[in-house]
This record gives C-alpha cells, sequence and structure tokens, in this order.
C-alpha cells in the first residue's frame, strides 16, 4: 500500500507576546499514513492534535519536522516547505479540511458555498447544483435554509454545512478537526455514513474526535496525545 501521507520529526510552539509565554504545541510528531487509511488522533483539548492539522493543511507554518505528501499533481512534495500557489491548488483539488467553524465569505449562501467547492474542482454549474442539493439533503439541512446565509444558523447546522462543503469533493486526504462536536446523534450517523463511503472509495483520512464511541470499527490506528506528544 503507498505511503500517502508522512509527518517526520514535526515541532510547532507559539509566543503569546502579551502574556510573555512562549508555549510548545506539538514536538517530536511522526505518522505515517497510506493510502485509504483512517488514522484517528485523541487526547484531551489543548494536547496540540488541531496543531497537526492545521500544519498538513498549512494554516500553521511548521517550524521544524517535514510534511511529505504523494500529490496527484506535484509528486512527493514537504508541505512544510511547499510555496503558496501549490499549497492553494492542493486545498482546492485534493487536501479537504473539515473544522468545528465555518469561515465564509458573506452574503453567499449555504448552496453556494457548497457548489462553489465543486465549481473549483472544474465541473459545470448545473452538475455542482444537483451534486449540492444531494448532499444538503443527507445532512437533512432543511431546504428553507439553502438560500439563507448561514451566520443565521445554528453551531450544528453550520458544522453539517462545513461538512458537506469538505466531503462533496471526495478529496485524497481529507482532515477532520472534531468532526461531530456539536451534532446530535442522528447527524453524527450521517458523518458516518460518508465517511464510511468516502473510506470504501479510497478517500485516506486523518481525524480528530473526542468521541470515542464514533470512531469504533472506523479507524485503521489511533493515536493519543499529551501535552504536545504522542504517547503511544
Amino acid at each position: 500500500m503507498m505511503d500517502l501521507l508522512r509527518i517526520e520529526n514535526l515541532s510547532k510552539s507559539f509566543t503569546l507576546h502579551n502574556l510573555r509565554k512562549h508555549i510548545s504545541a506539538c514536538e517530536n510528531i511522526n505518522i505515517l499514513l497510506k493510502k485509504g487509511e483512517f488514522i484517528g488522533i485523541t487526547g484531551r483539548s489543548g494536547s496540540g492534535k488541531s496543531t497537526i492539522l492545521k500544519s498538513i493543511y498549512r494554516t500553521n507554518l511548521p517550524e521544524w519536522g517535514d510534511i511529505w505528501y504523494n500529490s496527484e499533481r506535484f509528486g512527493l512534495i514537504n508541505l512544510a516547505r511547499a510555496k503558496e500557489r501549490e499549497v492553494i491548488y492542493l486545498r482546492k483539488h485534493e487536501i479537504g479540511y473539515v473544522s468545528q467553524f465555518l469561515s465564509v465569505m458573506p452574503r453567499t449562501t449555504s448552496c453556494q458555498i457548497v457548489e462553489q467547492a465543486v465549481v473549483e474542482m472544474g465541473k459545470d454549474k448545473e452538475y455542482a447544483k444537483e451534486e449540492a442539493e444531494k448532499i444538503l439533503k443527507h445532512f437533512d439541512l432543511d431546504r428553507e435554509l439553502w438560500d439563507s446565509y448561514p451566520n443565521t444558523f445554528s453551531g450544528g447546522e453550520k458544522l453539517r454545512l462545513n461538512i458537506a462543503r469538505a466531503m462533496i469533493k471526495r478529496p485524497r486526504l481529507l482532515l477532520l478537526d472534531e468532526p461531530t462536536a456539536s451534532l446530535d446523534n442522528t447527524s453524527k450517523l450521517r458523518v458516518r455514513e460518508l465517511i464510511e463511503q468516502l473510506k470504501n472509495e479510497g478517500t485516506t483520512m486523518l481525524g480528530i474526535f473526542h468521541d470515542l464511541k464514533f470512531m469504533e470499527g472506523l479507524c485503521d490506528k489511533e493515536f493519543n496525545m499529551d501535552k504536545g506528544i504522542i504517547t503511544n
């Protein structure tokens, strides 16, 4: 099985100038993710889990270490050193990210947000509209909300929309940062159904969860983090 992602000696810290503090977020992280695998990372809040995902997605720039990704477009590329235009391409076409928070352009409806994700992949608008409506139905997002602006949504509705936007692309690598944090049980099951479907289709995933029961039977491997270090 081909290696899709290899994290080597990743370290990241932050300086809080106003508090005159230097915080180590994660230290000497080593993870190997093979194509089609799903790895879960657990640990208490503040243990450094999200820092790993944000370093892969390049929201954070790693201070130390390498993140080797086997790209369809660029071949083997070090995400820790990749150029900005390469990172933008990978975000559009190969790497998806689901966070607990929804960040969108104002005056963009929920349906338009999901449609744009499909159009970015080079699909036409008619196809994008059909696919967007399918996935919004799957997540049981009320049809009345499709033409509404997400700033009026509840936390759970925003999260479902965020998941729909990322998953509709069927990315090669999907990063999941607490994707079920504020969802009810029915919505959690719908997320699980799509994760299982994507896994069966070959999507490789790295996810952070507090809900260990949700992960049962999904993850091929599980890592636990404590104070910025992987403990197993």
